[in-house]
């Protein structure tokens, strides 16, 4: 499930060309900053990762698995280009659903 959810947001990003550098680069900032600018909690337990670059505002949506007593996995569920100031429902919808899956897949007995 980790690689299906990692290819798919991997696909995204390289269909954004140019902008994908600044996309890692926040990526990296984020980990080792945890700057509240590039990252914010929406609701259900996910989160907006920011990237503006261009006058694009890039989305990722993501969740944390803290299941390892050691190690915090971020898990991106998709990222979309956002044209509000407000995240569409449906983006929401679809990373609670993806989030739901994921732990339903990784933690069944």
């Amino acid at each position: 499930m980790r690689h299906g959810l990692w290819k798919k947001q991997n696909e995204f990003i390289a269909e954004l060309s140019q902008n994908y550098q600044k996309i890692l680069y926040n990526i990296d900032l984020a980990e080792q900053t945890k700057d509240p600018k590039l990252f914010k909690k929406l609701q259900n337990e996910i989160w907006e990762f920011r990237t503006k670059f261009a006058g694009l505002q890039i989305r990722l949506l993501a969740f944390w698995d803290k299941s390892d007593n050691k190690e915090t996995l971020v898990i991106a569920t998709h990222g979309f280009i956002k044209k509000d100031d407000k995240v569409p429902t449906e983006e929401l919808d679809r990373a609670t659903r993806l989030r739901d899956k994921y732990f339903n897949n990784n933690y069944k007995k």
